[in-house]
C-alpha cells in the first residue's frame, strides 16, 4: 500500500510523534562579497583577524579571496540559526576595516575579471588543492563566476522522525530495510520531489532579475536584456539570473546522466563523472609550465563541481571524498542550493524563508514519489530553467508529468495553488509540533506571491531599479546592515568565543602544514587514485 500525504499527517499528528516532527536540524551557509564603501570589489586579502579560511568553523572563503562564507552549525531552532548568522556577521564587520558586505547574489561593479583573486588557504597540500580547484573553475567557466553569491540551506530530520516513518512503511507492507538504508532511500525520495517542485524556490525567492553591465565583461549572450534608467541589465520576467546560464550552470555537465533514484546509482554517476575526460577542458591542460591550471581535465575535478539545486550530503572524514562518505555511510542531510541572497534581509535569508523551507522539504518527504527516468528529470530541469528566466510571465506554462507518463501543462498560479493547498496540511502539523502559528503564516504569505507576481522579490527589485540605480540601492542596504550589526548585541556566540577561535584556527592550519609528508604531485595522485 502506498502511503499518502494524509496518512503521514495523521500519523505524525499523534501526540507521541510530535517531538519527532520538531527535531528538524538546520544549518546555513551564506556567501557575501567584501566590497569597499564606494561599491567596488575589495582588493584586500582574507583578514588575519577573521581566522584561518582553511580551518575556522564559522568564517571562511568560497571561490574568491573576497567572497566570504559564513557557516552556522546544526541548530534545532529557526530563530537560533538566524541569530548565529547575525553574530558571525557582527564579528566580521568589526574586523574588515570599514568594508561592507554586498547584499545581492550577482556581483557589484567589476572592472577587470582577471583581477579577481582566487581564494588562498596556506601552504599545505589540502590548501593548495583548494586553490588549484578554483584555478580550474576560473579556466573552465571564467572569473566572474567566482564572485556570485548564494545561500545553502542544510536540512535534516531526526532519527526519531525516520523511525516513525519506517514503522509506517513496514505497517503498509513494504519490505523492511535497515534504518540507515531506509533513511538514504527516503532522502532520495525527497531529492526527486524537490527536483519536481523546486521551480517554486526561484519563483518565491529569486532575487537576481538584474545585473550590473560589467558582469558580462564584453561576452556575447542571447538573452533579450532591457536596460534600466541607470544602466542595469534585466529581463522583464526573470527571477534568478544566478541560476541561469549566466550563473552556476555548466554545459559540460548537462550531458551527465546522474540519477536520483537511489544512493548507489547516484554515487556511481558522480564517481564516473570525476573520471570522465572532457574534450573541452582537456585543452586547458593540467600542469602547464610547472603550474597547475586545474586538478584534472575531467568533466568534474571533484564532487563539489557538480552544480545542482539540491545535493545529498554526509560529513566526510579528513581526506575522504564526499561520494565515498555517502556510499559507505549513507545520506546524513540534504543541501538546498537554489536560494539567491535575499537583499531584503540582513543575513541574506530571512526567518520567514526558513519556516517555508521547513514546510516545503517536509512536504517533499510526505508526497508519494516514483523513481523517474532521464526524460522526466529533464522536464523538471526545463521547468526550473523557464522559471529563472521568465517565472513571472503570465503566459508561462510548466510541464507536470503524472504517474501514467502523461504531461499536463500548468500555469504558475494553477500548479502553485495546488501545491499550497497540500502544503497547508504540513504547515498545520509543524505549527502543532512547534506550538506556533508561524508555519501557517508562511503559507498565507508565500501563496499570495503565487497569485500576485508583483509581491515576489524579483518584481520588487525591478520596480526599485526603475527609480534608482541597482548599485546605489545595494550600497544603501549594505551600509544599513553594517550599522545594524554593529549596534546589535551577541545572541548566541560572544566576543570571547571569536577571540579564542581565531588564534585556534591559525594554529590548526599550522599543524596541518607541519604534518604534510608528501609533495603536492604525490598528494594529488594519492587523492584521486
Amino acid at each position: 500500500m502506498t502511503l499518502s500525504l494524509t496518512d503521514y499527517i495523521g500519523a505524525f499528528s499523534q501526540n507521541e510523534n510530535l517531538a519527532a516532527v520538531a527535531g528538524i536540524g538546520r544549518g546555513i551557509e551564506r556567501e557575501a562579497l567584501r566590497i569597499l564603501p564606494e561599491g567596488k570589489l575589495s582588493e584586500h586579502g582574507h583578514y588575519q583577524q577573521l581566522g584561518s579560511a582553511l580551518t575556522h568553523g564559522q568564517i571562511t572563503t568560497d571561490y574568491s579571496e573576497t567572497l566570504l562564507e559564513f557557516i552556522t552549525p546544526v541548530s534545532h531552532s529557526p530563530e537560533q540559526a538566524i541569530a548565529q548568522l547575525q553574530d558571525i556577521q557582527k564579528y566580521t564587520f568589526a574586523n574588515i576595516e570599514g568594508e561592507l558586505l554586498w547584499p545581492m547574489s550577482m556581483p557589484c561593479f567589476v572592472n577587470d575579471a582577471e583581477k579577481i583573486p582566487l581564494a588562498q588557504y596556506g601552504s599545505s597540500n589540502i590548501a593548495k588543492m583548494k586553490t588549484v580547484y578554483r584555478q580550474g573553475l576560473k579556466n573552465r567557466y571564467g572569473s566572474m563566476m567566482q564572485v556570485i553569491s548564494g545561500i545553502h540551506f542544510n536540512f535534516s530530520f531526526s532519527q526519531d522522525f525516520w523511525q516513525v516513518q519506517q514503522k509506517l512503511h513496514q505497517l503498509s507492507g513494504e519490505k523492511s530495510l535497515p534504518l540507515d538504508e531506509f533513511i538514504s532511500e527516503r532522502y532520495f525520495s525527497i531529492l526527486r520531489n524537490y527536483k519536481r517542485f523546486c521551480w517554486l524556490i526561484p519563483y518565491l525567492y529569486g532575487s537576481s532579475p538584474a545585473i550590473c553591465g560589467s558582469f558580462l565583461q564584453g561576452q556575447e549572450h542571447k538573452l533579450p536584456f532591457k536596460k534600466s534608467p541607470s544602466g542595469a541589465l534585466f529581463l522583464e520576467h526573470a527571477t534568478s539570473l544566478r541560476m541561469s546560464d549566466l550563473g552556476y550552470t555548466s554545459s559540460e555537465q548537462s550531458a551527465l546522466k546522474i540519477c536520483y533514484n537511489n544512493l548507489a546509482d547516484y554515487v556511481d554517476g558522480v564517481q564516473q563523472a570525476i573520471k570522465l575526460k572532457s574534450k573541452d577542458f582537456s585543452g586547458i591542460g593540467v600542469k602547464v609550465n610547472g603550474q597547475y591550471q586545474q586538478l584534472n581535465d575531467n568533466v568534474l575535478q571533484i564532487e563539489n563541481e557538480l552544480y545542482a539545486p539540491i545535493r545529498p550530503k554526509r560529513v566526510a572524514k579528513p581526506g575522504e571524498k564526499p561520494s565515498v562518505a555517502l556510499g559507505e555511510r549513507g545520506v546524513e542531510y540534504i543541501e538546498v542550493r537554489a536560494l539567491d541572497v535575499n537583499p531584503f534581509s540582513d543575513t541574506g535569508i530571512s526567518l520567514e524563508q526558513v519556516h517555508f523551507l521547513d514546510i516545503f522539504i517536509t512536504f517533499c518527504a510526505f508526497v508519494d514519489n516514483k523513481e523517474f527516468d532521464c526524460t522526466r528529470q529533464a522536464l523538471h530541469e526545463q521547468n526550473m530553467d523557464a522559471v529563472v528566466l521568465r517565472g513571472r510571465d503570465p503566459e508561462l506554462l510548466l510541464s507536470d508529468p503524472n504517474c501514467c507518463g502523461e504531461v499536463q501543462l500548468k500555469s504558475v498560479p494553477e500548479w502553485g495553488n495546488e501545491l499550497f493547498k497540500q502544503m497547508q496540511q504540513v504547515a498545520e502539523l509543524l505549527d502543532k509540533a512547534y506550538q506556533t502559528s508561524k508555519y501557517s503564516d508562511a503559507i498565507v504569505r508565500e501563496q499570495a506571491k503565487i497569485n500576485d507576481a508583483s509581491l515576489t522579490p524579483s518584481a520588487q527589485l525591478l520596480s526599485i531599479i526603475q527609480e534608482q540605480s541597482l548599485s546605489q540601492y545595494a550600497l544603501n542596504k549594505a551600509s544599513e546592515y553594517q550599522r545594524e550589526a554593529k549596534t546589535r548585541d551577541y545572541q548566541f556566540y560572544s566576543q570571547e568565543f571569536f577571540d579564542k577561535s581565531v588564534p585556534a584556527s591559525h594554529k590548526a592550519q599550522a599543524d596541518i602544514e607541519a604534518g604534510d609528508k608528501l609533495n603536492f604531485d604525490d598528494f594529488l595522485s594519492d587523492y584521486f587514485y
